[in-house]
């Protein structure tokens, strides 16, 4: 069952965390353990966690500023178990350096956009409210979703569709874009949206799923680099982790999730010389095994209870 301590802490911040009693299952949470939740949100996660050790010790990371300051007022009840840093994941283990900490017993990453990032318009993550062109996980970058909207060319803009948002019609989305803005910027989501409803052919809009649902993910996950973090993330989880350590990571879309698969497997597999080798010349072996090779899936009362969680896939990781 779920924590009441972890669930009353900080209930301010809009946030749901998805498949927690699975989560910390795959964690195998140890009282005295040190745990690394290296995207903290709304710190649901990480609550969780503290509120199950005595000595040990829980690492919050985040890149949403505004996530960390949610999470540090949520976790100031466990005291010195907890710590919250503004950081990317792909920096866990320069953070648990500075710390103190040389090696975790459990690492979770829980990929996308937070609740809260997509409750919040004026942040532009949603394709349901109108606000300004921006998407960015860290405010205090200075490139955005305006920037990728009205700054890159017809073959980027098919690319990124194409790729991270597993658009079909991603060549005329990039051609109505490219339209548009000839004759002004384009600005806001609202404004992003129209174009896309614009440019589908008849017939090309699903009937369970927004018309600019795609879109939105593409450039979310162009500007916020989300894909090309991941191999790097996890393999500072997997050198960080002590031997039958942990490492537990939830994805919501097939674009993340077959990243995830990819460099998990590979940490697996260890070497990687060519297939026609006779032998391994490049001495690297296995890293990780896996408890379960396939991965967990919300239940049905979970999706009743948060419709978000219905394409969210948790697959677990162990240091051998």
């Amino acid at each position: 069952m779920s924590d009441p301590a972890a669930e009353r802490a900080g209930e301010g911040f809009s946030h749901v965390p998805v498949m927690l009693d699975e989560v910390m299952r795959a964690l195998n949470v140890r009282p005295d353990g040190i745990y690394v939740d290296g995207t903290a949100g709304g710190a649901g996660h990480s609550a969780a966690i503290a509120s199950r050790l005595t000595t040990g010790r829980l690492i919050a990371i985040d890149r949403d500023p505004e996530a960390v300051k949610a999470a540090a007022e949520r976790l100031a009840v466990f005291g010195d178990r907890a710590a919250v840093v503004h950081a990317d994941f792909t920096e866990m283990r320069e953070v648990c350096g500075s710390l103190g900490v040389g090696a975790v017993d459990g690492v979770l990453l829980d990929l996308g956009v937070s609740s809260h990032q997509l409750d919040t318009p004026e942040r532009g993550f949603s394709y349901m409210a109108d606000a300004p062109l921006s998407m960015k996980m860290d405010e205090s970058e200075p490139f955005g979703a305006y920037d990728v909207v009205n700054g890159y060319s017809r073959p980027e803009l098919i690319r990124i569709l194409s790729e991270w948002g597993e658009e079909k019609y991603a060549v005329r989305i990039a051609d109505g874009i490219c339209r548009a803005r000839e004759t002004a910027p384009v600005r806001t989501t609202q404004e992003l949206c129209s174009i896309v409803r614009a440019s589908l052919p008849d017939g090309g809009r699903s009937q369970n799923h927004h018309p600019a649902m795609r879109t939105f993910q593409a450039i979310r996950i162009e500007v916020n680099r989300e894909i090309e973090k991941i191999p790097p993330a996890l393999r500072e989880a997997a050198d960080l982790l002590r031997s039958g350590g942990r490492a537990a990571v939830i994805t919501f879309h097939s674009v993340e999730d077959r990243a995830v698969k990819q460099t998990l497997a590979q940490l697996a597999r260890g070497c990687t010389c060519p297939p026609d080798f006779p032998v391994c010349v490049c001495g690297k072996r296995p890293q990780i095994r896996f408890p379960s090779k396939k991965p967990i899936l919300p239940s049905d009362e979970e999706i009743r209870r948060n419709p978000r969680a219905h394409s969210a896939k948790l697959r677990t990781a162990e240091k051998i």
